[in-house]
């Protein structure tokens, strides 16, 4: 079958030669794919900025759906969309501010958020009501059912199974 080449952008393989990873590379949907997996990643003021200039799209302001998608070239943001939109930009501006003046803004790393969710899980521990060793398993009793098994495979008696005379050796 040979080696296969998987976008992750597309999130779809093929088979690798040259020819066909050009022609994907190059392709319509491929650059869409790129495109919107690369825009997840833009700043707020970026995007602010390019759906202002936008014109609402009356498809997506009537029915919630438009057959364009992420490359439709009007606006699929609400005004309360651009409202949030705007309060995280100007957010986000106090904030360099307040770096650039040298605030005491606490830092933020990994090891702090985790000495929290430590102090939590410890405190929701001690206000549970959990048994501090779960019981053994048990069956329930009865299990498992008793069942008779077919003559066939039933285990022979002891002392064998009985011989009838007419299959004796003579």
């Amino acid at each position: 079958m040979g080696k296969r080449y998987f976008c992750d952008y597309c999130d779809r393989s093929f088979q690798d030669n040259l020819h066909n990873r050009k022609k994907h590379l190059n392709g319509v949907q491929h650059l869409r794919a790129k495109r919107v997996w690369y825009d997840l990643f833009r700043d707020a003021a970026a995007i602010l900025q390019e759906e202002q200039t936008k014109k609402p799209c009356r498809k997506f302001l009537q029915t919630g759906q438009c057959d364009f998608g992420s490359s439709c070239r009007f606006s699929h943001m609400t005004e309360q969309d651009l409202e949030k939109l705007s309060a995280q930009v100007q957010g986000e501006k106090r904030l360099k501010e307040l770096q650039r003046e040298g605030a005491d803004i606490p830092p933020g790393t990994i090891e702090d958020w985790l000495d929290r969710r430590a102090q939590r899980l410890s405190t929701a521990q001690s206000h549970s009501a959990l048994p501090e060793k779960p019981a053994p398993f048990q069956y329930p009793p009865g299990w498992p059912p008793v069942q008779e098994l077919p003559p066939s495979l039933q285990a022979p008696p002891p002392g064998g199974w009985p011989v009838s005379p007419s299959l004796q050796w003579g």
